[in-house]
């Protein structure tokens, strides 16, 4: 029989682990997290890791496996998640694989791309660069070079900024001509489902879940890796906003707008990202769970005959 990857995306906080955890149970499956925030062991409510619950609930796979001390890229990742999937095909032919980070689902369902070699003087001019002029001189920059990467990606990373510039920089093109120039032979089929809601009630359950964060010991769980404040895996929201809170630039509550506001830009381009996959099947967020799961079996026939 055919092996079938379900993919769920969507912005976040539109509840995509629960929806997950809801065709995990219909088909046996186990999950897969492809959500490069949820990797990490020393963050738990910043990055909405699933409860305890939840994880006891069905096998759960790359959630808090690596430490913000070590490095881990999206190479690697795309690497261990093929290798696994070979091992659950083994025992089911579903897998569920759910995430935010769109460059890490498309890692595993069409593979990475390939990019020139670079001159290590350009990345270095660029840190120099960062340090100096800060990181709004770097969004800049790639705005100018590459108008259609800097509309999908996450622009307050200042490692990705720095990895497409570089790339812009040593070629002369955009680092988004190289984007998906070939597509890996996978030995399994993949239908991604997507959840969606107006702008309106996405931005209101960011609003909300934020609140819950700080409710739930936020501030206390950024202390703790304030320290580490430098590190690729700390430059995320939720917690660089907190650190600036920490250093006396803001205070408490323009820190937790700005986490709420970066949250609802984070949304605005994940969506920016799947408008460019037309083969994503959306489903609104409330929709009631058992026509949702009609319509991908109905889905998931056309698959197993095609």
């Amino acid at each position: 029989m055919v092996k079938i990857l379900i993919s769920v995306v969507g912005p976040t906080a539109i509840g995509k682990t629960k929806f997950a955890l809801t065709l995990a149970q219909h088909f046996g499956a186990e999950i897969i997290s492809a959500d490069s925030r949820q990797f990490f062991k020393e963050l738990n409510i910043g990055t909405a890791v699933p409860s305890s619950e939840e994880l006891n609930t069905v096998p759960h796979h790359f959630i808090q496996h690596k430490s913000i001390f070590e490095k881990y890229t999206v190479g690697d990742f795309e690497k261990e998640a093929i290798l696994l999937l070979e091992g659950l095909f083994k025992k089911n032919n579903f897998v569920i694989m759910v995430g935010g980070s769109g460059l890490y689902t498309d890692a595993v369902i069409n593979g990475l791309d390939e990019f020139p070699e670079i001159d290590s003087g350009i990345r270095e001019m660029l840190n120099n660069d960062l340090k100096a002029k800060g990181i709004t001189h770097l969004q800049s920059q790639l705005k100018d070079l590459d108008g259609v990467y800097y509309s999908t990606m996450d622009i307050d990373n200042p490692h990705r900024l720095i990895r497409a510039l570089e790339i812009c920089l040593s070629t002369g093109k955009p680092f988004s001509s190289f984007l998906k120039r070939k597509t890996k032979v996978r030995p399994f089929v993949t239908l991604t489902v997507g959840l969606n809601a107006n702008r309106e009630v996405i931005y209101d359950r960011i609003n909300r879940r934020v609140d819950i964060m700080i409710k739930d010991g936020l501030l206390g769980e950024a202390k703790k890796v304030y320290g580490h404040r430098t590190l690729n895996a700390l430059q995320t929201v939720g917690y660089k906003e907190l650190f600036k809170y920490f250093n006396g630039e803001w205070d408490l509550g323009f820190a937790i707008s700005e986490i709420k506001k970066n949250s609802r830009r984070f949304a605005k381009r994940q969506l920016t990202w799947y408008r460019k996959n037309d083969r994503i099947v959306w489903f609104e967020y409330d929709m009631d769970k058992n026509a949702i799961l009609k319509k991908i079996n109905k889905e998931l026939a056309l698959l197993a005959d095609g």
